[in-house]
Order: structure tokens, then C-alpha cells, then sequence
């Protein structure tokens, strides 16, 4: 039989690993998710300003998910109307630094922000 190939723009998240992070998610073009201490499950700390920061991720719930449990993913609707992604419960963004794929300048570059670990 045959594998099954996936397209890269089909996945929604992906495993990625990288020295002095460890294996963290990412988008399904590589670029890094975080996660923001502050944050309750299904509700979001990260609002005004701080969203031009750290953008809000979401992809539809048929996501395909590479290297994780798809039990771990859900999404919210936030207070704003958008909705979010989750991993674990916690809400997942970008950082508006990170153009390229593999760049990690979120990560602990602010006070509760972390690459999401998987």
C-alpha cells in the first residue's frame, strides 16, 4: 500500500525543534506558535495593543494535525468575535517578528510568552 501524502498547506500545525527551545508547534509553513501565561482556558489575557504584538492563531477544526494528538486542539470564540485556536486549553499566536520559518523571537522575549511546547 501506498502512505498517504499530505499537502504542506494542509496542515494546520506541525512539530518543530529547534536547540535552546526544544520541540515547539508551528504553523503548517513553520512559523512558530506561542502561548501566554497569563491566559485561562477558552479566554484570552492578549487583547488591544497587545494583539498587533502577538497576533491571534486559528485554523478550522478539521486541521491536520502532523506529530500531535488532535484531541489536544480545540478553538474559542474570543470576547473580540475572532476565534482562536487552543492547544491544551491555552490559546495559541504568533509573533509579529517571526517572517520566516524556524524563528523563535517570541520566545521568552516578554514577560509569560513561550514558543508552545509540545
Amino acid at each position: 500500500f501506498a502512505g498517504i501524502a499530505v499537502a504542506e498547506d494542509a496542515i494546520g500545525v506541525q512539530v518543530k525543534k529547534k536547540l535552546g527551545v526544544g520541540n515547539y508547534l508551528a504553523d503548517g509553513k513553520g512559523i512558530t506558535l506561542y502561548t501566554f501565561s497569563k491566559d485561562k482556558p477558552g479566554k484570552s489575557a492578549c487583547t488591544g495593543e497587545c494583539l498587533t504584538q502577538w497576533p491571534v492563531f486559528y485554523v478550522k477544526p478539521e486541521l491536520v494535525v502532523a506529530g500531535c494528538e488532535q484531541s489536544d486542539f480545540g478553538s474559542f470564540v474570543r470576547d473580540d468575535g475572532a476565534e482562536q485556536t487552543t492547544y491544551k486549553g491555552k490559546p495559541l499566536y504568533y509573533n509579529a517578528k517571526d517572517q520566516e520559518p524556524g524563528q523563535t523571537n517570541g520566545h521568552e522575549s516578554a514577560k509569560g510568552w513561550k514558543a508552545a511546547l509540545k
